[in-house]
């Protein structure tokens, strides 16, 4: 059953991500849920379902969107862009307040936030954050948003052979925190081998390999249970 539908015409609708409601709250009756959408134009919008109307625009990219995703506590909306500028924007404001080319030059794939303890680590925030980029490179970030404050933690770059003419073609660099292994990402892309790598953020190493059957184009991992399901 089709509850709500939003058009935006001449507009690709290219990433989507539901808004986190915060620990520990239980949703009141009628409680607005919301959807930020990323669009072919570098535009963002963010629509109210329960409202069913767009509450706000902005415009953090030049380039079309490839990722969006919400904070941990749902106050800021990160979003990557196909020339690989990645912008941190509120939707309270509508004002962009952090844009980073760390990865520029190349599309991003994935972005995702977890939350994570002060003390780990050793960087300030609640709040630990991924950006990964179809030239198969990840930047881990530790944010304090309500400070102004962002670290990058750590710079992953995977080798591998030399590829066919145009990243088109190639499988997309995905990466994601494990749940069940704190201070460890797992990632997937072209690379030598066909392989998901467990990274460690505090030893600053791959602790361990799986071989795949072939290389993945999607990647999720069970936040209850030691599970990676993964689609080729």
């Amino acid at each position: 059953e089709l509850v709500v539908q939003f058009q935006v015409l001449n507009q690709s609708c290219q990433c989507l991500a539901w808004k986190p409601r915060p620990v520990g709250v239980w949703p009141r009756p009628g409680e607005s849920q919301h959807v930020v959408a990323g669009y072919s134009d570098g535009t963002v919008r963010v629509f109210s379902v329960s409202r069913t109307e767009m509450e706000l625009k902005m415009h953090p990219h030049a380039a079309a969107l490839t990722a969006v995703t919400y904070s941990t506590d749902g106050e800021m909306i990160l979003s990557g862009g196909k020339d690989g500028i990645v912008a941190v924007s509120s939707p309270r404001t509508g004002m962009t307040i952090h844009v980073l080319a760390d990865h520029k030059g190349s599309p991003i794939t994935v972005l995702q936030c977890t939350r994570k303890q002060y003390h780990e680590l050793g960087v300030e925030g609640g709040e630990l954050w991924l950006a990964a980029s179809s030239d198969r490179r990840v930047s881990v970030w530790g944010s304090d948003w309500l400070q102004d404050k962002c670290e990058l933690l750590d710079w992953l770059s995977f080798p591998a052979p030399a590829g066919p003419e145009g990243l088109d073609s190639l499988p997309p660099s995905l990466a994601a925190f494990c749940p069940w292994e704190h201070g460890v990402l797992v990632y997937v892309g072209f690379g030598l081998q066909k392989e998901a790598l467990f990274y460690s953020l505090r030893k600053k190493q791959v602790l361990r390999k799986i071989s795949l059957p072939a290389f993945a184009t999607s990647l999720s991992l069970s936040p209850a249970a030691p599970f990676m399901a993964l689609g080729f």
